[in-house]
């Protein structure tokens, strides 16, 4: 069945859960108010596609993509501009490299970045040169991963592909079984992400200050990360998502060597054998038993134990030198730094807690969806900091 109409099947049985949840009994730490307040709340944590639309997009990716497994002295760079082909195999077809594939190329072949990056826009028939080179002269099998043209991964060949395609097939339906509602989703150029809260599972962590349980799945097909299930707190008083990354599970994308482990080939597209199917189908079962557990309300409580404990680290030094102090310590630019401040100053909660509600909710700010979803894990950062550090950051 294509991923697109499963997905509006799922959003049929989404509907139908919602509807449902009107009965369910109150937990005893959350007022009745509250509870009700749930289902007509708007989330509004950092937005993406919506899920049909991601869909769509899945699918065409899955449709379009290519993925080759060349020895590089079967690969070329063109002095003309930052395009590489397989001279000996042109059916293959030449292709713009993508800038993260440039990174990937550049720590490979040993070129500094700064030196390769100034190569590519102002000398790139000397850039294809140095590259060229060292494709000949330390000969290695790589994948080279395909998209609408560009090259988007250079990659080891040791690399398995787990593709967004059966990460989702896999997981919706498991998300969705949890009585959970997918609140945010995108694919970017790095990653995809699927992000869902359950109104099943709630604590408070002050009076009146309730908490969700949720779940964020991630996935890169260009070697920017692993298959990653991480918890998700959404907080309804200012409608933001941390990401709890003490309590995350990761897997990692390796796999067999590609077929002639024993001697360099030359180009050929890459095709996953029986052997490869049947393990990635066993590995996303478990990735679909990973999202059960991280939506248990042992796990949330946890968590909301580390979020009761940081609302009692205070903030004792001025917030404008702590905001100093935490941009340097994890590479805030000079906005995102005010952005941060201003939401700690108007949210009026001087503490560990309060600083990482200013970071998640500065994550509404960005424009990129990558960072947005970095700020989201730096606010759980900020809440599982050993106390040395803490003070470190807050103290006058």
């Amino acid at each position: 069945m294509k991923l697109r109409r499963e997905i509006e099947k799922i959003f049929s049985t989404l509907g139908r859960i919602l509807r449902g949840l009107g009965g369910f009994s109150r937990r005893p730490e959350v007022r009745a108010s509250r509870i009700l307040a749930l289902n007509r709340r708007e989330v509004k944590m950092k937005k993406g596609r919506n899920l049909t639309d991601l869909a769509a997009e899945i699918q065409r990716q899955a449709q379009t993509k290519k993925d080759f497994v060349a020895d590089t002295r079967t690969i070329a760079m063109r002095d003309q501009a930052p395009i590489i082909h397989f001279p000996s195999a042109p059916e293959l077809g030449e292709f713009e490299v993508g800038d993260y594939a440039h990174g990937q190329i550049a720590d490979r072949v040993g070129i500094p970045k700064k030196y390769y990056d100034r190569m590519k826009s102002e000398a790139p028939a000397l850039l294809a040169r140095n590259v060229n080179h060292w494709f000949q002269t330390a000969p290695e099998k790589r994948m080279i991963r395909t998209l609408d043209g560009r090259a988007r991964a250079f990659l080891s060949e040791r690399y398995r592909p787990l593709d967004h395609f059966d990460l989702a097939e896999s997981v919706l339906p498991k998300i969705l079984e949890t009585s959970c509602q997918v609140v945010s989703c995108e694919i970017t150029e790095l990653k995809m992400y699927i992000k869902a809260v359950t109104e099943k599972i709630t604590l408070e962590v002050k009076r009146g200050d309730v908490v969700q349980a949720g779940v964020v799945i991630s996935n890169s097909e260009v070697g920017a990360g692993s298959v990653k299930v991480e918890p998700l707190i959404y907080r309804l008083s200012c409608e933001n998502g941390m990401i709890a990354l003490d309590f995350s599970v990761r897997k990692h994308h390796v796999g067999r060597r590609s077929r002639g482990d024993d001697e360099l080939e030359g180009a050929r597209e890459f095709f996953r054998d029986e052997t490869r199917i049947a393990d990635d189908r066993a590995f996303f079962l478990k990735v679909r038993d990973t999202v059960d557990a991280a939506l248990t309300e042992a796990t949330f409580g946890k968590i909301v134990a580390k979020l009761r404990e940081a609302t009692e680290l205070r903030i004792e030094a001025d917030p404008v030198k702590v905001l100093e102090r935490v941009q340097e310590k994890f590479s805030l630019n000079d906005n995102e730094r005010g952005s941060v401040l201003n939401h700690l100053i108007s949210g009026g909660e001087l503490s560990a807690y309060g600083l990482a509600n200013a970071i998640t909710r500065a994550s509404q700010d960005l424009d990129d969806y990558d960072r947005a979803t970095e700020f989201e894990k730096l606010g759980g950062e900020i809440i599982t900091l050993p106390r040395s550090d803490w003070q470190v950051l807050a103290a006058a």
